[in-house]
């Protein structure tokens, strides 16, 4: 699929088939990555930092971001996101797009980027946000990119199908290249997808995108398919959340975590 097609179905999807904000407060797997990533972020900033989400939805790393006194700016591209990342009234927000942002160089101590790699189909769009998230950013601030696990990605498409009638070229090329094709695409109406990642090519593109020091792991960890399996209980979310921190930095380990968080320093 082309960039411009995806772009639209994206639109489509976030503006009218799915509500992102309920996927990180109600669902175990949700839970579990929204519990990680404020963690693994809010321990490397500083007091009063000012931050770029980017992709930020309708708002909710930007809320806790806010509530912990940084002053944040919120971009998206689907305009009924940031209508709604308005109204909560603690940062700013603005319609934009990760591979052309309106700010200034040096303008911010961190670059939040928790989906937009996943929504580029290209190598060459993906670098190009990273060195965006570079731009914005002063020397010595960090980016925190999400990404979805190639692995993951593969297994989803095995179990929706019920191991039966499975695109076997496909999945060698979803797992060897991180690219999906149609065979394997969800249907209109599910997860516009895009490309997926392993921890090893993350990791390659933020250094590529000019970044130092890249750090890559699991966000939700281990656990992840079964937290996708299971009700959204309070201890299973723990104890997927434990299974993460042991796992914490290790790569292969990361690999079969439903979404990996890439750090790295300007």
């Amino acid at each position: 699929m082309d960039q411009r097609t995806l772009d639209a179905r994206i639109q489509r999807y976030y503006g009218g088939h799915f509500d992102e904000a309920a996927r990180l407060t109600t669902g175990a797997v949700g839970r579990a990555e929204l519990a990680r990533v404020r963690e693994l972020v809010a321990t490397r900033l500083e007091p009063g930092s000012r931050v770029l989400d980017v992709g930020g939805g309708a708002g909710v790393h930007a809320t806790w971001l806010a509530a912990a006194g940084h002053a944040v700016t919120l971009v998206d591209p689907v305009p009924s996101h940031v209508e709604a990342a308005r109204t909560v009234g603690t940062f700013a927000a603005e319609v934009g797009d990760a591979r052309a942002l309106t700010a200034a160089d040096g303008a911010f101590d961190a670059v939040l980027l928790a989906g937009p790699l996943y929504h580029l189909v290209t190598r060459e769009d993906r670098l190009l946000a990273l060195r965006e998230a570079a731009r914005v950013l002063r020397p010595g601030g960090h980016v925190f990119t999400v990404v979805i696990s190639r692995t993951m990605a593969a297994l989803d498409v095995v179990l929706r199908r019920r191991f039966t009638d499975l695109p076997g070229q496909a999945l060698v090329r979803l797992l060897e290249t991180g690219d999906v094709t149609d065979e394997i695409r969800n249907p209109e109406g599910e997860f516009p997808g895009g490309h997926f990642h392993t921890a090893d090519e993350l990791a390659d593109e933020l250094a590529a995108a000019g970044f130092r020091d890249p750090w890559v792991t699991g966000v939700e960890g281990p656990g992840s398919l079964a937290l996708e399996l299971s009700r959204p209980h309070d201890d299973a979310v723990e104890a997927a959340l434990l299974l993460a921190r042991q796992a914490e930095g290790d790569r292969e380990a990361a690999d079969v975590s439903s979404h990996l968080l890439g750090i790295a320093t300007r």
